[in-house]
C-alpha cells in the first residue's frame, strides 16, 4: 500500500486547508482499511489528529482539533481527506496519513500499518 499526501502549504491563522491522501497498490482494497491523520511538529512526538472507519460511518478526533477539522473519505477514489478550518499557529506540523487494517478505530501511532511521506502545513500568526 502506498499513500501520498497533498494539499499542505502556508496559511494565515484563521484560514483553511484541505489535505488529501491517495492510496494505491496492486492488491489494495482501500475499503478494508481504517484511515488516520497524524502530525508531527519540530522536536515533538508524532500525534494523532483524526481517524475514519473503513465505511466512513464513524470518526474520531483529537481534542485539540475537534470542531475545527473534519476527516472524510471517498472509497471510489481511494482517497481520504482532512478539512482544516480555523487554523492556529500550533497546528503547524508535517501531516501524515496512515492506514490501519483493524475493526475498531485506533489512535496509536504504532497501531497503523502503512504511512505516507507527509505534507507540511505552516500556519502564520
Amino acid at each position: 500500500v502506498q499513500l501520498v499526501e497533498s494539499g499542505g502549504g502556508l496559511v494565515q491563522a484563521g484560514g483553511s486547508l484541505r489535505l488529501s491522501c491517495a492510496a494505491s497498490g496492486r492488491t489494495l482494497v482501500f475499503s478494508n482499511y481504517n484511515m488516520g491523520w497524524f502530525r508531527q511538529a519540530p522536536r515533538k512526538e508524532r500525534e494523532f489528529v483524526a481517524a475514519i472507519k473503513w465505511s466512513g460511518g464513524s470518526t474520531t478526533y483529537a481534542d485539540s482539533v475537534k470542531g475545527r477539522f473534519a476527516i472524510s473519505r471517498d472509497n471510489a477514489k481511494n482517497t481520504v481527506y482532512l478539512q482544516m478550518n480555523s487554523l492556529k499557529p500550533e497546528d503547524t506540523a508535517v501531516y501524515y496519513c496512515a492506514a490501519d487494517w483493524a475493526g475498531a478505530l485506533r489512535v496509536g501511532v504504532q497501531e497503523y500499518d502503512y504511512w505516507g511521506q507527509g505534507t507540511q502545513v505552516t500556519v502564520s500568526s
